[in-house]
């Protein structure tokens, strides 16, 4: 199990950035998706949560850090990476380029939604419509 105060996060975006000159959403995507197939969607929840906070806290904009959204994208990007077992990232971003789109969470939420205290403070469910494997819920055991 890692820690907030472990290597893990440094480690993964010192992974991502060895290609990037700078981050930006498409970095964001990669560092989560190499989270999710390190620790799972779980634990990678908690790494890149505590990580991305940790970051805006030092960059002196802890305002910047919002729970519902940094949830979110690990839930669907860990969705993804688990159907497809991809091995690189690349291949892995081609294969789901809707997860490119930095609005792809406005298919599931309100913006009044992600804009409210709550959502940016803790977890809120989408309210538009589910995540994809939510709506299997109702027809067997999901992820929910």
């Amino acid at each position: 199990m890692t820690t907030p105060d472990s290597p893990a996060f440094e480690a993964l975006m010192a992974q991502v950035m060895t290609t990037a000159e700078q981050f930006g959403h498409r970095e964001h995507v990669h560092l989560t998706w190499l989270a999710v197939r390190h620790y799972g969607v779980s634990e990678a929840i908690d790494l890149i949560s505590d990580g991305i906070q940790r970051t805006a806290r030092y960059a002196g904009a802890p305002q910047k850090y919002h729970a519902t959204v940094s949830r979110a994208w690990v839930e669907l990007i860990g969705h993804h990476a688990s159907e497809t077992r991809q091995e690189d990232f690349a291949g892995f971003a081609d294969q789901h380029p809707a997860l490119l789109d930095k609005r792809l969470l406005l298919r599931f939420y309100r913006s009044a939604t992600l804009a409210s205290v709550q959502a940016k403070q803790g977890w809120v469910p989408p309210d538009l419509v589910p995540f994809p494997w939510q709506s299997l819920d109702a027809h067997g055991p999901g992820r929910g």
